[in-house]
């Protein structure tokens, strides 16, 4: 990997490895960290779920012999509570991991083996094979010391979707924003013991952004290093220079800026205007300096007007990237064409039980999975298009209230409820409640019977997400053997089909073992281009049955990114390595020429040179 040459302060020692796991719904990488921390490997949590956050610090808590005290629903600030009670919680039991295994002998099996066997080729990989070809006790023991002071764990970090900030409401009256869903989880992250990373998704939000600033431990102590650190996800340049600037102004640093594909990656699919994520990547790289210069200008602006010192230099700025990375090829592009410091590797990790939650039946359909089960679905009640397997038990679930004549889900809790079309309270699309008005509201509209029927398909498509992304989590972990899980990951899940070890997935990525389960699997950036075409192909149709809600103009923009994006390809295919640049150039015509075809206002889109 080739590491970005900005002049920026110096922080502690991070892990060597490249890679990341992110977010995966709400209760597949839940306690993740517990799993892969102290072998260096970082991972995201999600935030959406304190009750089943509560759930499984009770469950820790009673599995390591801490003590327990019940945070419930109507205890004050009660969310906030039980996130700060949980990350600390997480702080203590990955500290004392990492204390264990410094302290290990260096022998088959021991934790710091397994530590030092799983780094990516790096100077303490080799440092370790070194004390290991090393015959001499004496220097052995002196080598070994060296390679404990070497440790360094993952991170706990935690992800908020910005969109997901509901309005709390108590004996009917709506509660200040400080309770919202995501203020209130913000708060609890910020109150915690952990030094960690909030990643933000799915693009600003003003209020949420703004409230960070009023918690010390975001801003540079006495070493210039933050506790805790920003990371934002974003889809576009643009979208990180007017979010860094947003939280420059207000005296907060951006520590890392992670590129997501629109389209190829599990979870939430959010499509940009076909702008496609190797050009992205491209400007990244291009413009990196530049955005760290002008974030570092307002920086130290709003460090002045809060009557702080200038920092003389930019404190560091990580650029990493995920969504759809398959393969070590890939993946070394990434690091090293495109410069980037990490990437993000999550939906095989959902084939590897010891990492994430995943019940036995659960990974069974997952390893089993086709390119045809796992599909861009309207699912979500936040009407985003929503990555879904059709034979989840969610999505039986679903089918059988419907065919049983009570469409839509009891709604436990709530976190997506944002409509109130027919009710004063906000409801969440999925909810029983709101299915059975918008039904009834659909019936007295005489429509045809085909129309009918497609309305209908509209309303009960929707799932409850935020409740049953974590049934993984409560089926495994025996906390509620009733439930019915829901899984989001992305297309790439359709080439891995071995249920396999943290060692077998780690080889995976750093090139030293092949577990994809077909070998003509497409590059991730044809993969990409795939979807984003598919995409245009059905917001084209709406066009034609008169149906679209975007106008014209867009269309046509959105072709002609993708046409160019396809021309920086075929510049980009001498990066591919040799004996798959041929397959990556076909699969770049077949696609263009079907790209070509779609027709949108009749006229010719003009093809800038790149």
């Amino acid at each position: 990997m080739i590491e970005s040459k900005q002049d920026t302060v110096d922080l502690p020692r991070r892990s060597p490895h490249t890679f990341h796991i992110p977010v995966m719904g709400t209760g597949f990488s839940i306690d993740t960290p517990l799993k892969v921390a102290r072998y260096g490997i970082s991972s995201v949590i999600s935030l959406v779920d304190d009750t089943l956050i509560e759930q499984m610090r009770k469950f820790h808590c009673a599995k390591s012999g801490e003590p327990y005290q019940e945070i419930s629903n109507n205890d004050e600030d009660a969310r906030a509570r039980r996130i700060t009670a949980y990350l600390d919680l997480l702080g203590t039991l990955v500290s004392r991991q990492v204390t264990a295994l410094r302290a290990a002998p260096f022998q088959a099996g021991s934790d710091i083996t397994r530590y030092f066997e799983l780094l990516p080729d790096c100077t303490e990989k080799n440092a370790y094979l070194e004390m290991m070809a090393t015959t001499d006790e004496q220097s052995k023991l002196v080598k070994q010391d060296k390679l404990r002071q070497m440790i360094a764990p993952g991170s706990i970090d935690v992800n908020i979707m910005t969109k997901l900030d509901r309005a709390v409401y108590k004996n009917g009256e709506k509660l200040p924003i400080e309770f919202n869903d995501g203020m209130a989880a913000l708060r609890g992250f910020a109150k915690s013991s952990i030094s960690a990373s909030m990643v933000f998704s799915a693009g600003l939000n003003q209020h949420l952004y703004t409230y960070a600033a009023s918690f010390p431990d975001f801003f540079p102590n006495a070493t210039l290093a933050p506790r805790k650190k920003i990371t934002l996800k974003v889809s576009d340049f643009r979208s990180a220079l007017v979010q860094g600037k947003f939280l420059a102004k207000r005296g907060l640093w951006v520590s890392e800026f992670r590129i997501e594909s629109g389209l190829n990656c599990g979870g939430h699919a959010f499509a940009t205007k076909g702008y496609l994520m190797g050009p992205i990547m491209e400007e990244f790289k291009q413009k990196r300096q530049e955005l760290i210069e002008t974030l570092h200008e307002m920086y130290n602006a709003a460090r002045a007007g809060m009557k702080l010192p200038p920092l003389e230099k930019p404190l560091e700025v990580r650029i990493t990237a995920q969504g759809g990375i398959g393969t070590f090829e890939e993946d070394q592009m990434l690091l090293n064409y495109y410069e980037i410091n990490a990437t993000g590797w999550g939906t095989p990790f959902l084939l590897v039980p010891e990492v994430t939650n995943v019940d036995d039946q659960l990974l069974s359909d997952l390893s089993s999975s086709t390119e045809n089960e796992v599909y861009l679905s309207d699912s979500s009640p936040l009407n985003v298009l929503f990555w879904n397997l059709r034979t989840s038990g969610s999505e039986k679930a679903r089918r059988a209230r419907i065919a049983a004549g009570k469409p839509g889900s009891a709604c436990p809790k709530g976190h997506l409820s944002f409509n109130t079309e027919f009710t004063k309270t906000p409801v969440c699309l999925a909810s029983r409640l709101y299915q059975q008005f918008k039904l009834e509201d659909l019936r007295k509209k005489f429509l045809s019977q085909e129309e009918n029927i497609k309305q209908e398909e509209n309303v009960t498509v929707k799932s409850c997400i935020c409740h049953e992304l974590g049934g993984g989590a409560r089926l495994k972990n025996h906390i509620d053997t009733d439930s019915t899980p829901a899984v989001c990951p992305g297309p790439n899940i359709a080439y891995f089909s071995k249920i396999t070890s943290l060692e077998e997935m780690i080889n995976h990525i750093y090139g030293r073992a092949n577990l994809l389960a077909n070998p003509e699997r497409v590059h991730m950036f044809i993969q990409e281009l795939k979807l984003y075409i598919e995409h245009l192909r059905k917001e084209a149709e709406e066009i034609s049955h008169g149906l679209a809600t975007k106008t014209p103009k867009y269309f046509l923009e959105f072709k002609e990114n993708l046409l160019e994006g396809i021309q920086y390809y075929r510049s980009l295919a001498k990066q591919i390595v040799d004996e798959k640049r041929e397959r990556f150039l076909t699969d770049l015509s077949i696609l263009q020429k079907q790209l070509e075809l779609i027709e949108l206002s009749g006229q010719p889109v003009p093809v800038k040179n790149v």
